[in-house]
């Protein structure tokens, strides 16, 4: 059995200063790498509303917003809607600055005529700065401005756009469905696709599906669980029916539907299908859908 001498001489030997030296700075890393990511590292995160709910944000909390008119991806705003609505750009965004509850592939970058702008599920993100100065951190006095900006949120079913209507014809359209220009507000999913509804249909009750599938292809059913709208829009106006197993979105009554040739966001080409108005792009001061 060792003396007490001996293994205090063991205790401190310098293999044993060594090999607790090394303990300790593991210990430390481990303990440096589990910590939260510091705050000042997040630059986009999620913050919430007792009205609006989650919404986007810059790191310091500054509400970030969308614009109607940019369904089809690009900024619109300028000239002096530029000097109240400046572009939101976060050059080198990582998955690491990024807060709870936002994914990195749902950002991109776009030129706008200010530079670069960060776009989120390919809309264009903004700031809120009335009389040139940007609104404090927490607020969201942008919210609605005009019936055409949003803050910025995760989880829309239904959006906003506005835009000129273009048949597939090729034609422009008003939003009495003659011929001319002017830009109309309808509605459209999160990443800015058209929805429509159909003057066929009753109140709740689709009449085109039919259960054959090139048939349908031609006008997709608008299936999805309601979740966050636009503050201008009433969330008790929507519902939905159940259509061959599958529950479709209705508004006021009238299911909802996409347009099968739709290309890409912003699109309008099933205004003039067969003949235009026969399948209008859903609006928010629509009329009640007729009873059964």
């Amino acid at each position: 059995m060792k003396s007490t001498s001996e293994v205090t001489k063991t205790l401190f030997s310098p293999l044993a200063r060594l090999g607790m030296l090394c303990l300790i700075f593991a210990a430390a890393s481990c303990s440096k790498s589990d910590d939260a990511q510091p705050s000042s590292a997040i630059k986009i995160k999620l913050s919430s509303s007792a009205t609006l709910g989650n919404y986007l944000t810059d790191g310091d909390g500054n509400a970030l917003y969308f614009f109607s008119t940019d369904v089809a991806g690009q900024n619109t705003c300028t000239g002096g809607c530029a000097t109240v609505w400046p572009i939101y750009f976060q050059d080198g965004l990582t998955a690491e600055m990024l807060g709870t509850g936002l994914t990195l592939s749902d950002f991109a970058t776009i030129t706008a005529a200010a530079g670069k702008q960060l776009t989120y599920k390919g809309w264009p993100l903004y700031y809120y700065a009335p009389n040139g100065t940007r609104e404090p951190a927490n607020q969201t006095t942008g919210e609605a401005v005009g019936g055409v900006w949003f803050v910025a949120k995760p989880d829309y079913t239904i959006m906003i756009a506005k835009t000129q209507l273009k048949g597939l014809d090729g034609n422009n359209y008003k939003g009495d469905y003659t011929l001319g220009d002017g830009a109309v507000a309808f509605f459209s999913d999160a990443e800015g696709r058209t929805i429509y509804t159909f003057t066929v249909d009753k109140k709740n009750k689709n009449n085109f599906t039919n259960g054959d599938g090139a048939h349908d292809a031609n006008w997709p059913i608008y299936a999805e669980t309601l979740a966050s709208i636009p503050s201008v829009l009433d969330k008790t106006k929507f519902g939905t029916i159940d259509v061959s197993g599958v529950k479709q979105m209705t508004y006021k009554g009238w299911p909802l539907y996409y347009f099968g040739h739709d290309a890409v966001r912003g699109d309008t080409k099933g205004v003039s299908v067969p003949s235009p108005g026969i399948w209008p792009v859903a609006i928010k001061d629509a009329e009640d859908a007729p009873e059964n």
